[in-house]
C-alpha cells in the first residue's frame, strides 16, 4: 500500500534526480510535440511564422556570416601576431612552441565561430517574434486552452498593447547593456573575471530567452516587466534548463529556422504548468 510518505519521498527523490526542475525544463519542447499530435491544428500557427523565419534568416545569415567571417579573420590574425611576438623573445630552443600558436590560432577561430552561431540564432529570435507575432499570440492562446481548459486576456486597447511591445523590447535593450557593461568590467580581472564574464553572460542570454518566450501568456494579464523577471527566477533551476535546451536549438543553424515556434509554444507550455498554478497567487496580486 503506498502511503503519503511513501509517495513525499518518490517526489522528492525525482525532484533529485532531474536536477531539482533543471532537466523538466528542458523538456518542454518535446513535450510540445505531443500537445501538437494531439492537436493537429495547432501546425496552421507554425508554418507560418518558418515562412517568416526562413525569409528572415536567408538575410540575417547571408549578412551576418560574411561580415562576422572577416571580423573573425581579423581578430584571430591580431591574437596570433602578439603571440608570435611574445614568442620571438623565448630562447631558440622554444621554437616547437609555433604547433603551439597553430593550435591556439585554431582554437580561437573555432570559439569566435561559435559565438557567431550563437548570435545570429539570438538576433533571429528578437526580429522573427515581432515579426510572427499575430500567428504565436494564437498558437500560445490555444496552447494555454488546451492546457488549462481556459484563458485570461486583459484588454488595454490596441494603442497601449503596442505602446507596451515597444517598453518591452526597450526594456530588453536596457537590460541587456546595463548587465553587459557590468559583466564587461569583471572581464579585466585575471583568471576569475573570465569565469565570472563567462557565468553572467549565460545567465542574462538566458533572461532574455526566458522574457521572449514566456511573453506572450504572461503579456496577456498584462504583467509588469519586473514581475516577468521575477517569474523566470522563481521557476528557477526549470526556468535554466529550459533556457539552455532553447539556446541550442536556436543557435543550431537553418535548423532553427523550424525550432523557433517550437520554443515559443514551449513556453506556454511551461507557464501554464509552473507559473500560472505555482504562483498563481502572486500573478494576481501583480
Amino acid at each position: 500500500m503506498i502511503t503519503i510518505d511513501s509517495l513525499k519521498s518518490t517526489i522528492i527523490m525525482l525532484h533529485i534526480l532531474t536536477g531539482f526542475g533543471f532537466l523538466s525544463g528542458m523538456s518542454y519542447p518535446f513535450r510540445l510535440l505531443a500537445v501538437l499530435k494531439s492537436n493537429p491544428g495547432l501546425l496552421s500557427y507554425i508554418i507560418f511564422p518558418i515562412l517568416v523565419n526562413i525569409l528572415l534568416g536567408f538575410f540575417l545569415y547571408i549578412g551576418l556570416f560574411l561580415l562576422g567571417g572577416e571580423v573573425t579573420q581579423e581578430l584571430t590574425q591580431i591574437m596570433i601576431n602578439r603571440l608570435d611576438i611574445f614568442l620571438a623573445d623565448l630562447p631558440s630552443w622554444l621554437n616547437s612552441l609555433d604547433y603551439l600558436v597553430i593550435f591556439l590560432g585554431w582554437l580561437i577561430r573555432l570559439f569566435l565561430s561559435l559565438f557567431l552561431l550563437f548570435f545570429t540564432g539570438f538576433i533571429l529570435v528578437q526580429f522573427g517574434v515581432i515579426l510572427a507575432a499575430p500567428w504565436y499570440g494564437n498558437l500560445s492562446e490555444e496552447i494555454e486552452k488546451i492546457t488549462t481548459e481556459k484563458i485570461e486576456i486583459i484588454e488595454v486597447g490596441f494603442v497601449r498593447d503596442i505602446w507596451r511591445a515597444i517598453l518591452f523590447e526597450i526594456k530588453k535593450i536596457v537590460l541587456m547593456i546595463s548587465f553587459g557593461l557590468f559583466i564587461f568590467l569583471f572581464s579585466f580581472i585575471p583568471v576569475i573575471g573570465a569565469i565570472i564574464s563567462t557565468i553572467g553572460g549565460l545567465i542574462i542570454t538566458g533572461t532574455i530567452i526566458c522574457l521572449d518566450f514566456f511573453d506572450s501568456p504572461l503579456e496577456r494579464r498584462r504583467l509588469k516587466f519586473r514581475k516577468k523577471i521575477n517569474l523566470v527566477m522563481k521557476t528557477f533551476p526549470a526556468s535554466a534548463g529550459f533556457a539552455v535546451i532553447c539556446l541550442l536549438l536556436i543557435s543550431i543553424p537553418f535548423i532553427n529556422l523550424i525550432t523557433i515556434p517550437f520554443c515559443v509554444g514551449s513556453g506556454t507550455l511551461f507557464v501554464c504548468d509552473r507559473i500560472l498554478i505555482q504562483h498563481l497567487s502572486s500573478i494576481e496580486k501583480s
